[in-house]
């Protein structure tokens, strides 16, 4: 007999992928800078829509953002964004776009600033991890919003910043009746 395994009430069990990003992804620490930028570029571009749009459409941004490279995203131009604008395996939002750009150069001085853009997300919890807020929002994810934004990135609101705090392990959310919630 198949023992059932108690997940998050919001994963689609109908989905592989979904499935597999709850149980192996969210809400697991990270710490490497590239995974990082990443999760932060795919969270701003799941405003507004559902992060299981982004995750079906997860290979297809890396294919059209050079997997996320910094040196690569910083330098692209208008011919690029056009691109960008007419790849239809990606969320073709202009703002969007344009603020992958400009927050690839906010995300490099950062780095350049606190030796790597791990550091500075994670001093803001001293390395620890929040257990359980359930919320959308928090004073936490409203002083990382203000202090990003400060910084010049877009796309960063405290909703936004609070999503990503979840997905790279600083707010572990997983509800307590998940296997992963324990």
């Amino acid at each position: 007999m198949k023992k059932l395994i108690n997940r998050c009430s919001w994963v689609n069990l109908n989905n592989p992928l979904y499935v597999k990003y709850h149980d192996e992804e969210w809400g697991v620490p990270k710490y490497n800078d590239h995974e990082l930028f990443e999760l932060l570029i795919l969270e701003m571009f799941q405003a507004g829509l559902s992060w299981e749009t982004v995750l079906k459409k997860r290979d297809n941004f890396r294919k059209a953002f050079a997997n996320f490279n910094l040196d690569k995203i910083i330098n692209y131009d208008e011919r690029k964004i056009k691109e960008l604008m007419n790849n239809e395996g990606i969320i073709r939002n202009k703002k969007k776009i344009m603020a992958t750009i400009n927050n690839a150069h906010v995300f490099r001085n950062i780095q350049k600033e606190y030796g790597s853009f791990s550091n500075y997300i994670w001093a803001f919890t001293n390395k620890k991890i929040i257990k359980s807020e359930h919320k959308t929002k928090s004073d936490l994810s409203d002083k990382i919003s203000k202090d990003l934004k400060e910084k010049g990135m877009c796309f960063v609101g405290s909703t936004i910043i609070y999503s990503y705090l979840q997905a790279i392990g600083i707010i572990n959310d997983h509800e307590e009746k998940c296997f992963k919630g324990k």
